[in-house]
């Protein structure tokens, strides 16, 4: 193959065959492509773009550059939810077991966070002895056992992908949403999945800062997705406040649990029925989202998938007595420090950007691959737009290590806040829901 050929084609905006793609993909897996031409390659789709046919065969591609994870028959349709990411956003952890107890296996093949937006397996790994690096073989016993695993891919798991996210990642071309839609579905076609739902986000804490840009990126994953034999939906959720009442790993998860619960904030439990309901619709486990609505609430009241998540923890190599006494505990990081309200009114607005910021400088995130996470930090008791604020009531708390980054945390969430003399209009969770 002349790859240059091929950088040359697409730089002038020539399609390319499916057969010379699926060849760029394995050679790159294989190394016979350096990156710098790689590099290359990647600007000239940023600019340029891909086809419909074109994105397909990336794709595809990407998904067999590695292992496919291969089930045996069994009635439970095997699905999972994807989200671009969010401050706060830990749908996935009661989504989870949720759905195994409907009657769903879920092989939920997770990532890590980068900057502000928090990643799945980061959370759980607050949790003492869990596991989210797991053999191929191991991943399948569990969902057939335990009807729900939550992991990171494993190194033969679509090898392309991660070799030309890093690459994207250091030249600028992650805006990209061809080459966004291709890393997200060979992730996902990579599970054998009948159904997905996709939660795309767009506001100031999200990758796509407009609705119009959300709705480009879910119609084409969407179109994709059902193209290749996954029934997919997509919806477009705000992220322009932080989801929940809490930000920061071991916080999301004591939340995600109070949730399991039935303790846990509307916004969020609103979400993972939601994502329920439409895959009870999209596997013909329910004939419409209000039947299916309640399907999911009643399963959530049932305290079954309470009892699920421990099952799926000790699966994974959990201590759950030792997870149950953490619980317990108010705070497991040194320090708490309350953000206080400067005056009486209402809670107009938090910005989630700013929230997801400070988690990340208090250490909850990354700002490098290599960064090493502070699991227990991070701001909780964050009060939701519309709430009375008087005057020095808890805006928010702030879990941290030290004084210093405490302060700072601090002055920064005070910015977050704006307190008015009227409440704001309530605000929209879910916008659209896109499917074929």
């Amino acid at each position: 193959m002349n790859f240059l050929s091929l950088i040359e084609a697409k730089r002038d905006g020539r399609e390319l065959e499916a057969g010379q793609i699926k060849e760029i993909v394995a050679d790159y897996a294989a190394g016979k492509i350096p990156d710098y031409q790689m590099a290359a390659w990647l600007m000239a789709v940023y600019f340029k773009g891909l086809t419909t046919p074109e994105t397909s065969a990336l794709t595809l591609a990407m998904r067999d550059s590695g292992d496919v994870l291969k089930f045996p028959k069994d009635a439970r349709p095997l699905v999972d939810k994807h989200s671009t990411g969010g401050v706060g956003d830990k749908v996935s952890l009661p989504l989870a077991p949720l759905l195994a107890c409907l009657g769903f296996r879920v092989p939920m093949i997770s990532g890590r966070g980068l900057g502000i937006t928090g990643g799945t397996l980061d959370k759980l790994e607050s949790i003492t002895g869990f596991k989210t690096a797991l053999p191929l073989e191991k991943i399948v016993e569990n969902v057939q056992q335990v009807g729900c695993v939550i992991c990171g891919q494993t190194e033969r798991m679509v090898p392309a992908d991660r070799a030309m996210y890093a690459l994207r990642d250091v030249t600028g071309t992650v805006p990209s949403i061809p080459l966004i839609t291709a890393s997200i579905l060979s992730k996902k076609l990579a599970e054998s999945l009948r159904a997905l739902v996709l939660d795309v986000k767009f506001g100031a804490a999200a990758f796509m800062p407009t609705i119009e840009q959300a709705n480009d990126l879910a119609e084409a994953m969407v179109a994709l997705g059902n193209e290749c034999g996954v029934n997919t939906r997509a919806v477009i959720t705000s992220m322009d406040a932080p989801l929940g009442r809490a930000a920061g790993n071991w916080l999301e998860v004591k939340e995600s649990v109070h949730c399991l619960d039935g303790l846990g904030p509307v916004d969020l439990q609103e979400l993972v029925i939601d994502f329920a309901a439409h895959l009870l619709v999209q596997t013909d486990k329910a004939l419409g989202m209000e039947d299916a609505r309640k399907m999911a609430n009643d399963c959530l009241e049932s305290g079954q998938p309470r009892k699920k998540w421990d099952e799926m923890l000790a699966a994974q190599g959990a201590d759950v007595a030792a997870f149950s006494k953490k619980l317990e505990r108010d705070h497991t990081a040194p320090l708490v420090m309350e953000v206080t309200a400067p005056q009486d009114g209402f809670v107009q607005s938090c910005n989630a950007r700013i929230v997801g910021e400070v988690v990340r400088d208090l250490g909850g995130g990354r700002l490098t691959k290599d960064t090493v996470i502070q699991p227990d930090v991070g701001v909780d008791m964050i009060a939701a737009a519309g709430e009375v604020a008087s005057f020095g009531a808890v805006l928010c708390r702030v879990h941290a290590t030290t004084k210093e980054q405490a302060e700072a945390a601090v002055k920064r969430l005070q910015e977050a806040f704006k307190i008015s003399e009227f409440p704001p209009e309530s605000a929209i969770l879910v916008r659209e829901v896109v499917q074929n």
